[in-house]
């Protein structure tokens, strides 16, 4: 921990971002195949770059999914309806190459008599949480997400409520960094907001948007002042972007994805992948874990990390840090978490009920922070449990 006046930033993508729309892409494939199928084995990747989706990867499922369709129907609900963007769901190739999953992965992962479901694979996750955020989370990547989710709302609009921006385009990035007081965030630094727009939209009336429409709804006036700095565009002219101006690939976001920075990674990716891989599943049953520990008011910061051996069951290794603010010691917890949490993967897949079609939600925005229905692992339901161990 940083007992000194520092700052730290995170940064978040809009939806139209090409590496979010090949992670999104991917996701709504796994969950189409999980409305039909939720046993099916899915790891599915997707390169988009100017005119063209391709999407390869490892499925073994019964099932029939119409794949080139739900590739266009994403793109279009993203927003890329128009060549000139450089993509057009309509008009863009999309190709396939798709294969089985490896039967020596499977012989690891299917459940017999014998022995219990495995690990997919090896490896190590992370699961993180402080209390910064009413969600738990770190603010600088909470308020990111918030400005890109922004962002993309005033460009839609919804059903009750017409966009706001017609000139704005999908890609998108924002950035915020935070001063930090004895590790206690105090005020804004900095905001950096990117945006695709049309070539008609001066630099001018972009910043007079962005400020009024994306950064007042969002950032607390509290956290801001004189001092903080506002970029918007700072190039001056964002017109061509999205997979014209830059290839997007499965996975390649995976900081945005998580905490902003804050904490560790254990660097797996999470879209496309069904929960028997457990850098997907075991990420999130390490942030329940992590975000009921600060729930139950046991530390003001924990981290979570579980690792793996390919076809074993149990963890190899728990291990809980709470950074020298735990109101018990780290050796202790870990010994309740273990009591109280399921740690193999079938245990998470059931804890956290992830064999539901729920993924194409987590793909944008972060897969943490956000308290929808459907996120189990961002429930806090394990605290009572917790305190009563402790007594």
């Amino acid at each position: 921990m940083n007992n000194e006046r520092h700052f730290f930033t995170s940064e978040s993508v809009t939806e139209g971002h090409p590496d979010k729309m090949a992670d999104q892409i991917s996701d709504a494939i796994l969950d189409a195949i999980f409305s039909k199928d939720s046993y099916a084995r899915v790891a599915c990747e997707t390169f988009v770059t100017t005119g063209l989706a391709l999407v390869g990867g490892e499925i073994t499922t019964d099932c029939y999914v119409d794949i080139p369709n739900i590739i266009r129907d994403t793109i279009k609900d993203i927003g890329y309806t128009d060549a000139e963007y450089g993509i057009d769901a309509r008009t863009c190739a999309v190709l396939t190459t798709i294969d089985k999953q490896s039967s020596d992965i499977a012989l690891g992962v299917d459940k017999t008599t014998l022995r219990a479901q495995g690990a997919g694979d090896q490896g190590m996750m992370f699961g993180y949480a402080c209390n910064e955020t009413p969600e738990l989370m770190p603010l600088p990547i909470s308020l990111a997400h918030k400005l890109a989710q922004q962002l993309s709302f005033i460009r839609k609009g919804s059903k009750d409520m017409p966009a706001a921006l017609d000139y704005l385009r999908p890609d998108g990035k924002t950035q915020v960094t935070i001063e930090y007081e004895n590790n206690k965030p105090k005020r804004v630094e900095t905001i950096v907001i990117s945006t695709q727009h049309d070539p008609e939209a001066t630099i001018e009336q972009i910043k007079k948007d962005m400020i009024k429409h994306v950064i007042t709804p969002i950032i607390p006036a509290k956290l801001m002042d004189e001092n903080t700095n506002i970029y918007i565009n700072p190039t001056g002219r964002f017109v061509i972007g999205g997979p014209h101006a830059d290839t997007g690939l499965t996975g390649r976001k995976i900081i945005v994805d998580t905490y902003g920075g804050k904490g560790s990674h254990g660097g797996g990716c999470f879209s496309g992948k069904d929960p028997t891989k457990v850098d997907r599943s075991a990420s999130y049953m390490a942030r329940y874990i992590a975000k009921n520990i600060v729930a139950a008011k046991l530390a003001t910061h924990c981290e979570v990390q579980l690792a793996y051996a390919i076809g074993v069951a149990d963890p190899v290794s728990v291990m809980v840090d709470t950074f020298g603010t735990g109101k018990v010691s780290d050796t202790k917890l870990v010994e309740i978490v273990r009591n109280v949490f399921q740690l193999t993967p079938e245990g998470i897949i059931d804890c956290l009920k992830l064999r539901r079609p729920i993924y194409k939600k987590t793909a944008a925005y972060g897969h943490f922070g956000r308290e929808l229905k459907e996120f189990y692992w961002e429930r806090t339901d394990k605290v009572e449990e917790i305190n009563r161990l402790l007594k």
